[in-house]
């Protein structure tokens, strides 16, 4: 395979070229709004039934519409089944997961007294019920179960449940399986795609209706989460998969190629960079690439040498740290990995990253499956406002207010003027001497 990397040398591209580099690979959706929508209506209409139509359809799976729930003995069969030593990693995972999570939920209320008797504050309580997705179309993704799933039980939430397609079989995948037993979910469902979604925003009798739904998925997935957003509650949908590594001169460039590849590998779709100061260091990462993809299946380096050669990635080279950092809070990515001896150096200059990695042991990979913090990332520039799943995702806030005589007798003229202003004679006659006559 013979592929060069693209080098975009920012001081020599014009204003329109640098920002074509901002700019993501994203999934066209106006053909699934198109075809959603009858998928949706016979969920509604049809529920179980209309289910089991769509996994024989679009998966292949010959399901009864009373089959839809996993039942105990396929989480047993999904033990028996698994590696031992696979097994073994989940259980490493998602304790590394939940960890991380744990230590991220809020206290339960807390209050102040920003005026003498006046006291306010917040108190935070789970959602009551969440839908978790995991994909499958490209193959299983257990990882995202546990990324899913763990939040949403260390939050608190009474009803979560897993909805992920079935294979051919019938069967949902046993690391799936496993990785929802692990993370503390005890109902799963075989329902993929926009159906799923359905199935989460009205319920069936077999799938309880959700308050949210959260994952990742196919276009079918995502237009339907469009659609029903008034119906049920998501976040911003996860695009392809994006990095950027900023390395300086303190670094192996080797090891800045090697993990260049792996988010350039997930497709070619996916968005990867290389941001340096030093035009040596870039050579030596170019020179670096084509002997790792030799060791990647040709599927695979393809996909890489595909971002790696085009807009969408390759080695972006900067006249300066601070032009590096400009263009790292400009695009905003995905992941942000930052290799050096010195990463801490680097860190106070980013602003806006869903992932920040440090240093030379910290690679994307371990991030997306081992460390802890959710792998379920805002991308396409999402950074500069959103941020990363979390137990906050699967938790809501209500304000708190208290106040006592002493505080009422400050508050209440300031509050009677303001709403005398306004023209609302309800709320200043509240505050007035007609509430003194009450006591």
């Amino acid at each position: 395979m013979n592929h060069a990397i693209a080098l975009h040398d920012l001081a020599t591209l014009t204003a329109d070229e640098r920002n074509s580099l901002l700019l993501r690979t994203e999934n066209d959706l106006s053909y699934f709004i198109e075809k959603v929508p009858p998928i949706i209506e016979a969920v509604k209409r049809d529920g179980d039934v209309a289910l089991a139509k769509f996994a024989r359809d679009f998966d292949g799976a010959m399901l009864d519409p009373d089959k839809l729930a996993v039942e105990g003995c396929e989480f047993d069969e999904a033990f028996d089944a698994l590696d031992r030593d696979m097994i073994k990693t989940l259980e490493y995972s998602a304790d590394n997961i939940r960890r991380f999570h744990q230590a991220q939920l809020p206290g339960e209320m807390w209050m102040k007294e920003i005026r003498p008797g006046v006291l306010v504050g917040e108190r935070f309580t789970p959602i009551d019920s969440a839908a978790l997705y995991s994909p499958r179309g490209k193959g299983s993704f257990p990882s995202v179960t546990l990324m899913t799933a763990i939040p949403a039980v260390v939050a608190g939430v009474k009803l979560p449940v897993i909805l992920t397609p079935p294979g051919p079989d019938g069967k949902v995948d046993a690391a799936t399986l496993v990785a929802a037993r692990l993370a503390g979910v005890q109902r799963v469902f075989k329902a993929g795609g926009a159906q799923a979604v359905a199935a989460a925003a009205f319920g069936t009798a077999t799938i309880p209706k959700c308050h949210k739904i959260e994952g990742p998925g196919s276009p079918w997935f995502l237009a339907a989460k469009r659609l029903l957003q008034g119906h049920i509650a998501s976040r911003l949908p996860a695009g392809p998969s994006e990095i950027i590594i900023l390395a300086d001169e303190t670094t192996d460039p080797r090891m800045a190629a090697l993990d260049l590849l792996i988010e350039s590998e997930h497709g070619p779709d996916s968005s990867a960079f290389l941001v340096t100061w030093s035009r040596d260091f870039a050579e030596k990462v170019r020179d670096a690439v084509p002997g790792y993809w030799k060791k990647m299946s040709s599927k695979r380096s393809e996909y890489s040498a595909t971002v790696l050669g085009g807009s969408s990635g390759g080695i972006v080279l900067t006249s300066s740290r601070e032009d590096a950092y400009d263009f790292i809070n400009d695009y905003a990515p995905e992941h942000l990995q930052i290799l050096s001896k010195h990463p801490f150096e680097h860190l106070s200059e980013v602003r806006n990253a869903s992932e920040i990695l440090l240093g030379e042991y910290a690679p994307g990979s371990i991030a997306n499956y081992m460390m802890g913090p959710n792998c379920v990332l805002p991308t396409s520039g999402a950074a500069h406002v959103h941020s990363p799943l979390g137990v906050h995702d699967f938790m809501k806030s209500a304000s708190i207010g208290h106040m006592t005589a002493k505080g009422y007798a400050e508050m209440a003229p300031h509050t009677h003027r303001f709403a005398t202003y306004e023209g609302f004679d309800a709320h200043a006659n509240s505050v007035s001497e007609l509430r003194g006559l009450l006591q």
